[in-house]
């Protein structure tokens, strides 16, 4: 509680070179788990980019499963059935024949007890969901290389390449929860996670424009190395950052459980979900990732390689003379030094240093 407080308070001193460690190790596996759903399940991809029919009806009190059951009495197999919302049944399968239309609509009224007309009929070419797919991508690099371009100009292109770092560890990280959890894709989550990316940038921009200013400081006083200079800029900025972070996610946390968890809104959801996650790993990824990843390559740099020589040196020199520091007897010179934290005492003979009072004057009566 006590450090909270003084993260609140913006007191905090965290050294956040240890924490880089195991954030970084944590962030690996993340990634790592990641990429592996993502190859070995895939995502949960929805009508509009595999293609199919998708049937949907009002039927309160029917479960999915009895829903599969009817399906499969009928013939219909391989299709996908969710509840969506409180009393919502859609049916999803990659077939496009009027047939099996006319057929899921006939066999929905009947589990719904309702009219065939009441039950409404989508059907989706996989080339639409090509297409989006297809424009997604080239939105995606083209959204990459004005970020790199921007902060090459603004920063400079070691902190550009950081950032994207981040962006990458980001949308691995989100698409993977996707995979993990089973979760829908549909078209509104193409557009979260291109929202996701701009929240991405904009937080490792707060803590990147911090640690340039701070920049000119490690020059200045030459007691700091780079990374040192970069871990006090976090401590400096490290509230800003969580108050942006909190303050995005509280809205897109009532776009989730009012309008998915409640209204049913099933856009919405996919949206709210992709940008939930987005914020969470973007929040994360400007303090751990990003911020150790522009000190690892500043740290490279010749004028900054010198200027650790330099302070790694001074610190050497302190503590060989700490070490020389001892309680055991006179040294050299007749002095004693004194152990840290307590008074040296001269030897005998030796002058003090203290100057007695003069004697006074004696008065005459």
């Amino acid at each position: 509680m006590t450090s909270i407080r003084d993260v609140i308070r913006g007191d905090n001193h965290i050294d956040f070179v240890r924490s880089w460690r195991k954030g970084l190790v944590l962030s690996l596996v993340l990634v790592l788990v990641s990429l592996g759903s993502l190859g070995l399940r895939g995502l949960n991809l929805s009508v509009e980019f595999t293609g199919g029919v998708q049937v949907e009806v009002v039927a309160p009190g029917v479960t999915a499963d009895q829903a599969t059951e009817s399906l499969g009495a009928a013939g219909v197999e391989s299709a996908k059935v969710q509840i969506v919302g409180a009393d919502t049944i859609r049916v999803q399968t990659t077939a496009e024949s009027p047939e099996l239309q006319q057929q899921l609509r006939t066999v929905m009224a009947g589990l719904a007890g309702t009219d065939i007309n009441e039950v409404s009929v989508s059907a989706v070419s996989p080339s639409w969901g090509e297409d989006i797919t297809r424009q997604a991508l080239k939105a995606l690099v083209f959204f990459l290389l004005a970020i790199f371009l921007y902060l090459t100009i603004r920063l400079e292109w070691r902190m550009a390449v950081a950032a994207l770092v981040a962006v990458a560890h980001d949308l691995i990280i989100s698409v993977g929860v996707y995979s993990i959890f089973r979760f829908e894709v549909g078209p509104g989550t193409v557009i979260s996670f291109l929202t996701i990316l701009g929240y991405s940038i904009y937080d490792t921009v707060v803590v990147f424009d911090k640690i340039k200013e701070n920049e000119p400081k490690v020059n200045a006083t030459g007691k700091m190395t780079y990374t040192e200079m970069v871990s006090l800029s976090m401590n400096t900025v490290l509230l800003r950052s969580l108050n942006t972070s909190v303050t995005s996610l509280l809205p897109v946390l009532s776009l989730l459980f009012v309008g998915a968890g409640l209204l049913g809104a099933v856009a919405i959801g996919q949206y709210a979900i992709a940008l939930a996650v987005g914020l969470l790993v973007g929040a994360y990824s400007s303090i751990m990732v990003a911020a150790p990843a522009v000190a690892y390559l500043k740290e490279r740099e010749p004028r900054f390689v010198q200027l650790r020589q330099r302070v790694e040196a001074g610190r050497a020199r302190v503590a060989t003379s700490d070490v020389a520091v001892s309680a055991d007897g006179p040294v050299a010179g007749g002095g004693v030094v004194a152990t840290p934290g307590t008074t040296p005492s001269a030897p005998i003979g030796a002058p003090t240093g203290v100057i007695p009072p003069r004697p006074r004057k004696k008065t005459r009566r």
